[in-house]
Formats: structure tokens, sequence, C-alpha cells
């Protein structure tokens, strides 16, 4: 069967070229020309991918991925022709889970759509829970829960905090959490991984007592579980 990626983007070249692209890659593509209609069938019919465009007629891509994040985990690139490192994280602290800045190479993109589900298939599969002090979290029913609170993550973070935890107690640095959690080398922009560690931080360690993710000053991050 073939795998369904919704493209909601509004620039007609973009479109055609992408279409194209990704039907010769194997894709069933759908397009939507502005947010709302891009929100309400990333909503009501079932995608494998989502590749949003962050600047839309009617509600723009920031506003899309919220909708979408309210109700479904679909993973979510952002195409956009900014680059700074503020849009950077408006896109991905709404939830997307790969920002791709504009002009790309149609290799690059293909590149980061196949490790975006491969990194989720590995996820799906490893059917697994695992534990830290009173950290719990469960890779099937993709739920985190701390202190019997559930807290919410997006993708990535969640993909981040099982890495922390398949290594716990170990010492992580930037690059090989760019490896194992991103799955190809950001050039210059392991900063990233500083960015996502902030965010799971925020849900993971504030409000409880005990901090479980840890700076290792110049060298990286560690989960401990003592």
């Amino acid at each position: 069967m073939k795998e369904r990626v919704l493209i909601i983007e509004d620039e007609i070249a973009m479109i055609r070229l992408l279409e194209l692209e990704l039907s010769y890659e194997g894709y069933e593509i759908t397009v939507a020309g502005d947010g709302l209609t891009g929100a309400e069938k990333a909503l009501k019919e079932h995608f494998d991918l989502i590749l949003l465009d962050l600047s839309l007629p009617g509600i723009n891509g920031i506003e899309v991925c919220k909708r979408v994040r309210a109700v479904k985990r679909t993973p979510i690139i952002m195409l956009t022709a900014r680059d700074t490192v503020s849009d950077r994280v408006r896109g991905l602290d709404t939830g997307a889970d790969d920002y791709v800045p504009k002009p790309f190479a149609i290799e690059e993109l293909l590149a980061r759509m196949r490790s975006l589900q491969r990194r989720l298939h590995l996820v799906e599969a490893g059917d697994e829970v695992l534990y830290a002090q009173d950290l719990t979290l469960d890779t099937a029913s993709h739920r985190v829960i701390r202190a019997g609170r559930e807290l919410e993550l997006s993708q990535r973070e969640f993909e981040l905090l099982h890495c922390l935890l398949v290594h716990k107690n170990r010492l992580m640095n930037r690059e090989a959490l760019l490896n194992l959690v991103w799955g190809y080398s950001y050039e210059g922009e392991t900063n990233v991984v500083d960015v996502y560690i902030r965010y799971v931080r925020m849900k993971v360690d504030e409000g409880f007592s005990g901090k479980l993710i840890h700076t290792v000053r110049g060298s990286g991050y560690i989960l401990r579980d003592h």
C-alpha cells in the first residue's frame, strides 16, 4: 500500500515539483492550497506524513500544526522560505517533527522523509516500557507518565526522551543524539539538540522533585536514574 502524503502549500510551482517527485517515488499525494483546507483534510483523513508550508492563506502553518497536534500524531515536516533560528524554534515548538528551509534539494527532502519514517517505525516496533525513578515511557501506547501525571510530548520530544532512557546513566554528546534521534547530520546546527533538551526538561523535570536530565558542561547530557 502506498504511503499517503498531504502537501499543504500555496505556491503552484512548489506543488507541481513535489507532486511530480513524490509520485515518482511511489507516494500517494493529496494537496491543499490553504491552511484551513489543509487542517480539515489532515484531521478528517489518514496520512502517513504532512508537508506543511509556514506561510499560508487562511491560517498559517503554525496554526495548522497546532490543530493537528491537538488530535493526531501524524508526522509533520515544515517547508518554509524563512530560515532564522526563531522561525525554526516556532515551528518545532508547535509539534513539527522536522524543518526544511526553502530552497532545498528534493533529494534532501526525500532523505528527511525516509529518516523520519524509519525513526517512527523503530519506536513503534520497540513495544517496550522504559523507567527512570518515577518516570515511565510506554512505546506501544506512546504515553509518558511521571509521578502519576501523564505528560504531553511531541513526536520528536518523545524520541529524544526515549533515546535518553535507552542510554540512561550514560553521557550522550550532541552528535550522538543528532545521529540517534534525528537520523542524519545537522552540519553546524547542533543547537537543535539544546533546544529540544530544554523542551523535554520543561515537561519532564519542571514541577517534579528530583531532576532526571542533567547537563555535563562542554560534553553533553545524561539522564540519571539514581
